[in-house]
């Protein structure tokens, strides 16, 4: 095993950096749900179609590829107390400046800027939780860091068009910059639990110092389980970014009006919530590879429910979508850090790599659903295609299994 040693003098004051986590990861959340109700508006306002704005909401992932690695060797080098800050700042100003977007352009320029932070949040949460917490209480702490964008995304998705909405004056552009603020207090309050003194003695800072050599890179990579979970990754990716970002104009062609798909696109979100408190806890190393096939099965009956315009098989599926959404990459990110040979200082490389080939997906999912939504004009072609990746999960799955054995 790869996991970190427990480390001596550890106090209950880890659960308050925790809670810092958490909140950074909330703000997260919301920062990615912040555009998906209001894309209507967005696009009308920018002149943008479908397509177009598929690939807007797909920028941010494409600057994650690219800056998810070098994050993940900044987190190694500084440990995450000065880089999770960095990565609020970087946020809200993303959000600051696409309420001053324009053009298609400057918003995918904007939307791209949260990319490059992203990646501090989603390499240094797993990494701060290897170095505080280990065991089961490892599990237990993943799975409530990661309700943090489930959470956040929630509160988005049912609230945007109902409440920030009307407190922007109906301005879109006036929504962004209430996200913006609550981005920046979140940096507030985390900034103020590094200051406390226990925070230095939980060992969430002392991994700093460690410098990378492309030795570290190609043996994380040499290793098949390796490659094989960033092959997972991608496809997990794609169906979580595609679904995150168009669900509520989905349902919109289904006929709900946008507070109601807001409020229907929430409840993957609320799903996916109960599924990171209770699956991955359940996921115990001689069966974790079971219970991600059946998450994969979810993901696929679930896109194949999402087709229907009755609403109780609609509610079926995305249950079932919510449940697997988040689990997925919880499991897949436990597999990563417990694959035996990754040494617990290049915790930080490793869920970079893996961060940099998920966001491919990330990046493909949001595109690839936009355009095939504009070629067949509606929403049967890119549920089918969420249906096609899920059926490739399982084969990839199958080939790790038989790489562990």
């Amino acid at each position: 095993m790869s996991t970190a040693p427990a480390v001596q003098g550890q106090t209950q004051f880890r659960w308050f950096i925790l809670f810092g986590v958490w909140l950074i990861y909330f703000s997260f959340g919301v920062a990615i749900a912040s555009m998906a109700p209001m894309v209507a508006p967005i696009s009308a306002d920018l002149g943008a179609g479908n397509t177009l704005m598929g690939g807007i909401l797909g920028a941010w992932p494409l600057a994650y590829v690219i800056a998810a690695i070098p994050c993940g060797i900044l987190l190694d080098k500084f440990g995450v107390r000065p880089m999770l800050l960095v990565a609020t700042l970087i946020m809200a100003t993303s959000l600051i400046a696409r309420s001053f977007a324009g053009t298609p352009v400057q918003m995918m320029l904007a939307v791209a800027l949260f990319g490059l932070g992203g990646p501090l949040i989603s390499v240094g949460a797993p990494k701060t939780i290897a170095n505080l917490f280990d065991g089961t209480q490892r599990a237990t702490a993943m799975g409530i860091y990661v309700t943090g964008p489930y959470l956040g995304g929630i509160f988005a998705l049912g609230l945007t068009n109902s409440v920030a909405l009307p407190l922007a004056g109906g301005d879109w552009r006036g929504v962004m910059l209430i996200y913006a603020g609550l981005v920046l207090m979140v940096g507030v309050i985390w900034f103020a639990i590094t200051c406390h003194p226990e925070f230095s003695k939980q060992g969430s800072g002392s991994d700093q110092g460690k410098k990378f050599n492309l030795a570290a890179f190609r043996d994380i990579l040499h290793l098949p389980e390796v490659r094989l979970i960033l092959a997972m990754s991608i496809g997990i990716f794609f169906i979580n970014h595609a679904l995150n970002n168009w669900l509520p104009e989905l349902l919109r062609d289904r006929g709900f009006s946008p507070v109601e798909a807001g409020l229907w696109a929430a409840i993957p979100s609320a799903m996916g919530v109960l599924g990171v408190l209770v699956i991955p806890r359940l996921a115990t190393p001689e069966r974790r590879l079971a219970i991600m096939g059946a998450l994969f099965c979810m993901s696929f009956l679930a896109s194949l429910l999402l087709q229907s315009n009755a609403s109780a098989v609609l509610a079926s599926g995305l249950v079932l979508q919510g449940l697997a959404r988040g689990s997925m990459m919880t499991i897949a990110i436990l597999i990563l850090m417990e694959t035996p040979n990754i040494p617990p200082e290049r915790l930080g490389l490793a869920g970079g790599m893996f961060f940099t080939s998920a966001e491919i997906g990330g990046v493909l999912g949001p595109f690839s659903f936009g355009l095939l939504s504009d070629l067949s004009a509606g929403f049967v072609v890119p549920l089918f295609s969420i249906s096609l990746i899920s059926l490739g999960l399982l084969l990839v799955l199958f080939q790790l299994r038989k790489s562990q054995a």
